[in-house]
């Protein structure tokens, strides 16, 4: 977590060093359920894909719930697209930082997060790691782990497995009353090369098959190990951060399924470590989505995707027809859109209202779980 008032300042004193310048749910796809009277609410916002040159409306609507924390989930800033390929690597990374730090309305949504109290958190996915659809094959990931630090003021020696490899990590907070844990993945740094058939049409339109070879990995030995270990410690809420879709499999683009071992394996220690109040969250689809899933848990896996902050695909996109088995809904959400999970406690009654909101802030999609029902 950083300390979101300093975070400008932090960020140009290093530019200006380095560079001598300046089980039951329902679904309500028209607005939240009410509260009940004498309930205590908090909220805890999340979202992913943000184009730092464009506008930003988003963060009047996120701004508007006044969440404890917000979690950036990947594709936090754009580095490989645009102007920005005229740039050399790395420098093009870092300039894609310095261009969202100038923006008024991403330090507008910082003030606010530091009047309530707030954290903000974050993983990666490709573009603000440097390479679209990139692995561990990537040239640069320690300069580009090193410039994700800085920014979001983590120490590079507390995340991933060394000072110069990786960034996955877990934090703490309390919202309600209740122990968050928070497990940042690592999708990028250590990630097998994707798989491609040479028939394009295999999987339209990227051409992405599984890789099934028994060596390929997405996280990586020591990453696996932490994850681990992690899911053994004491939370009553834990949201794990995936900046690719785990649940679902029919999509041509970047997700778990496209590892098939690695995606078994997930399933596998999650439900070996029995953890209690689990909740996954992705991005980098630019559309939003809730899914639900029995994996062998005692209770429903549900994964809430957020994307994009200001770069979903519109309502016109051939997405409007992806499938997805998985899904809630009958379609996806394809308009910008942040991800919030309100709880709702009433004395020792918690209730989880897992969201998808427009960059008004309304709820375009909900679905509510008991607490207790996640054990």
């Amino acid at each position: 977590m950083f300390i979101p008032r300093l975070l400008i300042t932090v960020f140009l004193l290093l530019w200006i060093s380095a560079c001598g310048t300046l089980p039951s749910d329902t679904t309500n796809s028209l607005s939240a359920s009410p509260p009940y009277m004498g309930q205590e609410t908090e909220i805890i916002a999340f979202g992913s894909c943000l184009r730092q040159w464009a506008e930003q409306p988003v963060w009047q609507g996120v701004n508007s719930v006044n969440p404890k924390a917000f979690i950036f989930t990947g594709d936090n800033v754009y580095s490989d697209v645009g102007p920005y390929l005229q740039q050399p690597l790395p420098a093009r990374i870092q300039q894609a930082y310095k261009d969202l730090a100038f923006s008024p309305e991403f330090n507008a949504f910082l003030q606010n997060i530091e009047q309530q109290n707030g954290g903000i958190y974050a993983s990666w996915d490709d573009h603000d790691y440097g390479s679209n659809d990139g692995g561990a094959e990537f040239a640069y990931r320690a300069e580009a782990k090193q410039y994700f630090a800085d920014f979001f003021q983590l120490d590079p020696a507390a995340i991933g497995s060394s000072p110069e490899l990786g960034i996955y990590h877990s934090n703490y907070f309390t919202v309600s009353g209740l122990r968050v844990q928070l497990l940042v993945l690592d999708t990028r740094s250590y990630r097998s090369p994707i798989k491609r058939s040479v028939n394009a049409s295999a999987c339209t339109p990227t051409g992405i098959v599984a890789n099934r070879d028994p060596e390929a990995t997405v996280l990586g030995a020591a990453q696996w190990a932490w994850l681990a270990n992690e899911l053994q410690q004491p939370a009553d809420i834990r949201l794990l951060v995936s900046s690719i879709q785990v649940l679902a499999t029919e999509h041509c683009f970047e997700k778990w399924q496209n590892f098939p071992q690695e995606r078994q394996r997930l399933f596998n220690v999650l439900k070996g470590s029995q953890a209690n109040g689990l909740i996954l969250l992705s991005g980098d689809r630019h559309l939003a989505e809730i899914a639900k899933a029995d994996i062998g848990l005692p209770y429903p896996l549900y994964e809430v995707t957020s994307s994009g902050l200001n770069s979903a695909v519109g309502l016109n996109s051939p997405a409007a027809n992806e499938k997805n088995t998985l899904r809630l809904s009958a379609k996806p959400i394809l308009v910008n859109n942040f991800g919030s999970i309100e709880i709702r406690r009433n004395g020792q009654h918690i209730e989880l209202a897992l969201q998808i909101r427009d960059v008004n802030g309304q709820v375009l999609q909900e679905t509510l779980l008991d607490l207790r029902s996640l054990r």
